[in-house]
């Protein structure tokens, strides 16, 4: 305007105008625009009278509204920009800690501790974004006020002039002058509690730890709105390439749907939630996946954490359940009564599912029918389908939803009748169950606090309840504080002297080995007719694994009694060795070296008991070439404590003080039983020994041609995953290739051979 002075009272009127319009932009606030109204109808009459003053005047107000447009607005902008860029960085995270692999402990450690820093870092810049909105909204009104204010007073002090126009205008101004004091007092008030709010919320933030970072999910069947439950999940493509892509999905009116973003339209993954299943999902590379399977199709989702998974696969559970409440329909409701679970309600219209159906009661029969297993062994309800599978207990539906919260290092489920069963998980729990594993972990119950739940009890009762039992293990018996359990070496001198680890035995010796008879042909050909792909972590198809292993346990089993070089090594010295072991009393002696006994002498419940007691299920005895339990279970010969150890961390490729780890032993021993079950759970069969020597070499050396074969099976599977996995793709599962189909000709051929020499 200065700088304008050959156009002033033209300008000077604009100025005018500006006034009267900011006085119509801010009708929202009647202080502001009364104010702005009263000067710009006095201005109008003064503007002969701003020549001399209006460069004092123009400086007074236009640096205050710099200020606050150049710094105050600029900071809050890059602010935003900050704010958006840390967003993305958020879900960034997200994407890579789902895409974290299973198998790959580091790197989910990592993803997840970036994700757990990037929500924090979100978390504080929101709350300094949001502070700056609040201050900018409240300091817009003082610093447009304070400016003309301050522009008034100019004109009243050096315009003698206006002193007549401007007098009457004194009293508002100072009316406006002390509204403004008590705006600025407010205005500080507030501003010093939201920057207290922000520093408890800071502070709190650093105690919490990354379980509060999970948002809190609920679900309600009978909500009004008929959203049962919505948020965001992870879908798997069905194109060839199975891509992951995260969508917004809800539950409502009985169906499954998702939305690309949120105004985009639904997308129905299933139509009717009444002919659907949903089972969550721990066989593939991915974690917190579940998939929701319809009679046309099958859909795998994946939540951002457990909790969250298991919030959706109850969402879906309950929703069955309520869709078959609304409309009884005589076919569903006759479905729905065959089955405990809603999550079991999938239409049976094919015979496979039918034979499935079978299968699961069957198994369910079988784990029943065991001592205690009639209940819950938590809270007693009766009729459970549910199981932690590494303990050894059946659970109802509540407290398997509880085991599920621990974590899967303290218990492992997996349902009765949804799941498949291998032999060895199956003949585990039949050799465990309900009253074995409550005499272990409930044999001190006594005590204020220690009430044990009911069926009827609330949820959050059952929940102390298992914590209580399961991981704080406030349950047990107190062993007694002898010295022998600092130092028990007293039993180490009672064992007996192995001879069959060396590889220098005689060949007599070596060459005999179990001939257990062998399935048909025929059985085991049809056996993989039901699944024609292999699972990752597995060397053989599921069906022919599974009979396999049948073959392999039911052989040893049959074999037993035979008098032979493997019967000398294994029973023979695991009895004498027992009844050596049995002159110590079994509550003196460390849960380490129980462990080793009891994996040695096939004593599953004493096993479980020094587990539980704090055993290390890794722990190598030094006296004793570097052994773990699980090389003490290959030497004893049971497949089943084999299987118990697997299934509660047991690393499969530990090696001794010699270099061999279990699948070495296995395989010096003749086991082939557990030979199988260590290539399932994915043994390193190319470890090599201080002698150099793996697996196959020492099968060979033995002279063992049903471990050789299986060996060599073996080894071809991988190299077939190899050569006919896509380019950047290893791995990749087995079709019906002409390759697989050789594959399974050279199984029945081995079949066949054994079947000659029987």
């Amino acid at each position: 305007m200065i700088e304008a002075g050959k156009a002033y009272v033209t300008t000077n009127r604009l100025f005018v105008s500006g006034v009267r319009d900011l006085s119509q932009q801010c009708q929202g606030d009647s202080v502001i625009s009364e104010c702005l109204q009263r000067f710009g109808d006095s201005l109008q009459e003064m503007v002969n009278y701003h020549m001399i003053l209006f460069d004092q005047a123009q400086r007074s107000v236009r640096q205050q509204l710099h200020n606050f447009v150049k710094e105050d607005v600029r900071k809050f902008k890059e602010t935003k920009k900050q704010f958006d860029k840390v967003r993305e960085d958020m879900e960034l995270s997200l994407v890579r800690n789902a895409q974290a692999p299973r198998h790959r402990p580091h790197e989910v450690e990592e993803a997840t501790g970036a994700l757990t820093l990037t929500r924090k870092c979100f978390r504080h810049l929101a709350l300094d974004y949001v502070l700056q909105i609040n201050v900018l909204q409240a300091k817009k009104k003082f610093e447009i006020l304070d400016s003309m204010l301050s522009f008034m007073h100019a004109q009243y002090s050096f315009f003698q002039q206006g002193y007549s126009l401007l007098h009457q205008l004194d009293p508002y101004m100072k009316k406006l002058a002390a509204e403004l004091d008590q705006l600025v007092i407010d205005s500080a008030v507030e501003k010093r509690d939201m920057e207290r709010k922000h520093a408890a919320i800071q502070q709190r933030t650093l105690l919490q730890d990354f379980s509060y970072d999970e948002p809190k999910v609920e679900f309600d069947v009978d909500a009004p709105s008929g959203v049962v439950m919505e948020g965001y999940l992870f879908k798997r493509a069905s194109n060839a390439f199975k891509t992951w892509n995260r969508r917004w999905f809800s539950i409502q009116n009985s169906q499954l749907v998702y939305q690309k973003k949120l105004k985009d339209v639904l997308t129905v993954v299933v139509d009717d939630l009444r002919l659907c299943s949903v089972k969550p999902c721990e066989d593939i590379e991915r974690r917190f996946c579940f998939e929701v399977v319809s009679p046309t199709k099958s859909c795998m989702l994946q939540a951002d954490s457990e909790k969250l998974r298991q919030a959706w696969v109850q969402a879906v559970q309950a929703s069955i359940a309520s869709a078959y409440r609304e409309s009884p329909d005589s076919c569903y409701s006759e479905r729905l009564d065959r089955t405990a679970s809603p999550s079991t309600s999938s239409i049976d219209s094919a015979t496979d599912s039918r034979e499935r159906s079978v299968k699961g009661e069957s198994v369910l029969q079988r784990v029943q029918n065991v001592a205690g297993n009639s209940q819950c062994g938590d809270c007693g309800q009766l009729d459970p389908r549910w199981a932690s599978i590494n303990l050894g207990v059946l659970l109802c539906i509540e407290c398997s939803g509880i085991h599920r919260s621990l974590g899967v290092h303290c218990s492992k489920v997996r349902s009765l009748t949804l799941d498949s069963w291998e032999p060895e998980l199956l003949k585990l729990m039949c050799e465990l169950g309900n009253s074995t594993m409550n005499q272990i972990y409930e044999a001190q119950c006594e005590g204020p606090g220690s009430r044990k739940p009911t069926a009827s009890s609330p949820r959050q009762d059952k929940e102390a309840w298992i914590k209580d039992k399961y991981v704080e293990k406030k349950f047990l018996r107190k062993p007694p504080s002898a010295p022998a359990r600092e130092a028990p070496r007293h039993w180490r001198v009672q064992k007996c002297q192995r001879h069959h680890s060396s590889p220098r035995a005689p060949a007599a010796r070596r060459k005999v080995r179990l001939e257990p008879v062998l399935p048909s042909v025929a059985a085991l050909s049809s056996a993989g007719a039901g699944e024609r792909k292999f699972r990752r972590d597995s060397l053989f198809c599921p069906d022919e694994l599974d009979s396999l292993f049948s073959y392999f346990d039911a052989g040893a089993a049959a074999a037993g009694p035979r008098k032979g070089a493997e019967s000398e090594e294994s029973s023979g010295e695991a009895d004498g060795e027992a009844e050596a072991w049995g002159l110590a009393d079994v509550r003196e002696l460390h849960p380490g070296l129980l462990a080793h006994r009891a994996a040695r002498t096939r004593d599953l419940p004493a096993l479980a008991a020094a587990l539980a007691h704090g055993a290390e299920v890794n722990w190598a005895d030094t006296e004793d070439e570097g052994k773990t339990p699980l090389v003490q279970a290959v030497l004893g010969g049971s497949l089943i404590v084999c299987e118990f150890l697997l299934q509660n961390g047991a690393d499969v490729n530990q090696k001794d003080s010699r270099g061999r780890a279990p699948l070495h032993h296995a395989t010096l021993l003749g086991r082939t039983g557990q030979v199988c079950l260590f290539l399932k759970r994915g043994a390193d069969q190319h470890a090599l020994d201080h002698e150099q020597q793996d697996p196959l070499s020492i099968a060979v050396q033995e002279a063992n041609a049903d471990i050789v074969t299986l060996l060599r099976l073996a080894r071809m599977a991988e190299e077939m995953r190899e050569a006919e996995a896509p380019p950047g793709q290893p791995g990749a599962l087995l079709g019906t290739s002409p390759t697989e189909l050789q594959y399974r000709r050279c199984i029945q051929e081995f079949i066949s051979l054994h079947l000659e020499e029987s």
